[in-house]
Order: C-alpha cells, then structure tokens, then sequence
C-alpha cells in the first residue's frame, strides 16, 4: 500500500482550555479524496488549519510526505519547528477558504499569479500562462481582468480555487467552501470540485456539510464528534450504512 502523504499521530488542539481535537490519528494516501463531516465545533476546521500552518498543534504530529510538520531536527534534537521550515513543507498544500480571502485591490489574474512569482519565485510570464489556464478550467477565462467585487460569491470562489492550483500542490484543503454561497451558486462551485477530484492525482480533504456530495466524490469520510473521530470509513459505510446513534442524528437533518 501507498505510503500516507499526511499522517497525524495522537493530535491534540486545546483553544484556552478547551480541548477542541482529543488525539487524532489520520492518514491521508496521495490522490485520496477525504471528506470531514460534524456537528458545528467538532474540530473539522482546525484539523486542516493544523494542516495549513494556521493552528499550531498543542501536542501530537503532523507529517506532511515523510517531514515532520511542525517540529525540526537540530543538533539531533527535536525543536519547534521555523518559519522557513514550515513555508518549506506546506509548500506542497493549497487551501480554499470559506471566505474567499482575494485581494481586492487585484485583478483576478493578478491574485492567482501573486503566489507562483513571490512564494515560488516564478517567472511572471509562466506565472501567468498557468494562471490564465486555470481560470479557463474553473469557467472564468473572460473575467481575467475583473476585480473581485465586480463577481459573484460563486464566482470569487471559482477564482480562489484556480488561484490554489496554480501552485501545483500536492495535497488541496477545502474549508466549508460552499457554506457563505447563495444556494443558486453552490452547484457552480461543487461542479468545479468535482472535476478536481476525478481529474486530478492530487490528496483532496474536503470539510463540507453537502452530504449527497461527498457520497459522490469520497475515497473516505471522517465523523468528527466532541473533538474526536467517532467513524470512518468509505463514504457509503459512513454515510449510507453507519449504526452510529450520534452520526444518524446528525445525517438526518441534512438527509431527510
């Protein structure tokens, strides 16, 4: 079997006292799609925060392709890890956010070619050629010089995930994407997901509330309960056939 691409070994997250995540353990295969489901302050959100370098565990392992996320090697010793040994992990991980987080004083082919010229010190020419590809892909080639405000909510979301596959990574974290999306605008976004996953051999971990979506397109689905994972599984053993008590409550108001 593939070695995992992430691995989280007895994760713990506590914000002020209150232990949000109970000791996680998780592996992640590359090109495996994951979807994260639960209650409202489960801990889905921090686990990919974690992953992104957003949040910093408060004990356990992340390791991201066999380095260790979060801590270094120094004179032999374990250490907290450095900036530059964290920009150098997470480099191969994209994230799209709930809220877009564009900048707003750019055009959009301007935000997707900010990353691959400062962070990877790009060419801006091929910057933009991959960039200008990209937002073909997510149906956006002819709104490459709007700005955000001038787009919809579906719209500026399509931009942030052109935005993060521009930077070729190899594990994608998508955050409740659709949650602050009209109804109207959410098929737009998940249609653009979708492609990802059956096109792409990039790790794919979704957080989503959209049930019949993730059954679509799940390797595997996590249950997060009370800061732990109270199942898992493939999508239809989760989603479909779990004797979960907690899990068919909670699937029942999205699935009735």
């Amino acid at each position: 079997m593939t070695e995992p691409i992430v691995t989280f070994n007895n994760v713990h997250k506590s914000f002020g006292g209150v232990n949000v995540l109970k000791g996680i353990d998780l592996d992640i295969r590359p090109a495996e799609k994951v979807a994260i489901i639960g209650p409202s302050g489960s801990g889905k959100t921090t686990i990919i925060r974690m992953l992104m370098t957003l949040e910093q565990p408060t004990a356990g392992d992340i390791i991201v392709n066999g380095t260790n996320l979060w801590k270094m090697k120094k004179k032999g010793k374990l250490v907290p890890a450095n900036e530059k040994h964290l920009r150098k992990v997470r480099g191969d991980i994209g994230m799209v956010f709930q809220h877009f987080n564009l900048f707003p004083h750019m055009t959009i082919i301007e935000n997707c070619m900010t990353a691959p010229v400062h962070v990877k010190k790009e060419a801006k020419g091929e910057a933009k050629k991959r960039s200008l590809e990209m937002l073909e892909r997510v149906g956006l080639g002819d709104k490459v010089n709007n700005y955000p405000s001038q787009l919809s909510g579906g719209q500026r979301q399509r931009v942030a995930m052109a935005r993060a596959l521009v930077m070729r990574p190899k594990i994608i974290l998508f955050d409740e994407v659709t949650s602050a999306l009209d109804p109207e605008l959410v098929g737009e976004v998940l249609s653009v997901i979708r492609d990802i996953a059956k096109n792409d051999d990039m790790a794919m971990v979704l957080v989503t509330h959209e049930m019949d979506f993730a059954l679509d397109i799940a390797d595997k689905v996590l249950f997060l309960d009370e800061g732990v994972i109270a199942e898992q599984g493939t999508a239809s053993e989760v989603i479909e056939h779990s004797d979960n008590e907690r899990l068919r409550k909670f699937l029942h108001r999205f699935r009735a």
